[in-house]
């Protein structure tokens, strides 16, 4: 029995030790009850689908603006590397993505250009709460500053 449980010991540490954070895989839908949003403007996607696999993270987010459904898709990696995706309006976004010491949630800091040579940084904490994924996100630019949370709940 002591050798059982010490085997379960040394798998949680190991699992614990690979160097990733909690898996935020799945298809997430804005709970904006929950959620704290601008009450003028929202960034907030209706939907949210992440693929956490070892390294790679892929974030896919569908929102509605104007009347026209838009999806943007984020391919990240978790080793702190620089990636390059498209943003909004065919803006080029590079991120990076950082875990928390304690590896619970992940940051993800953005620079976009926008208008004459002007840059938006954007800073989004991902965690998982409650059963929801909750975005902690604040953004940056020459238009000002906003700061949104947004609880999403498994679909």
């Amino acid at each position: 029995m002591k050798k059982i449980v010490f085997l379960i010991i040394a798998f949680l540490i190991s699992a614990m030790s690979n160097g990733q954070g909690v898996d935020f895989s799945g298809s997430w839908k804005l709970n904006s009850t929950k959620s704290k949003l601008n009450p003028e403007f929202s960034f907030a996607p209706n939907t949210v689908i992440v693929v956490q696999k070892a390294n790679d993270l892929k974030v896919e987010k569908h929102s509605n603006f104007q009347g026209e459904n838009i999806t943007l898709t984020d391919n990240l990696t978790l080793d702190g590397k620089e990636a390059i995706n498209v943003g909004f309006m065919d803006t080029q976004k590079k991120s990076v993505a950082s875990w928390s010491d304690d590896k619970a949630s992940l940051k993800v800091t953005s620079k976009l250009s926008i208008g004459d040579g002007g840059e938006m940084t954007i800073t989004e904490v991902y965690k998982l709460s409650g059963g929801n994924l909750v975005i902690e996100s604040n953004s940056s630019s020459s238009f000002g500053e906003m700061a949104e949370t947004m609880v999403y709940d498994k679909n």
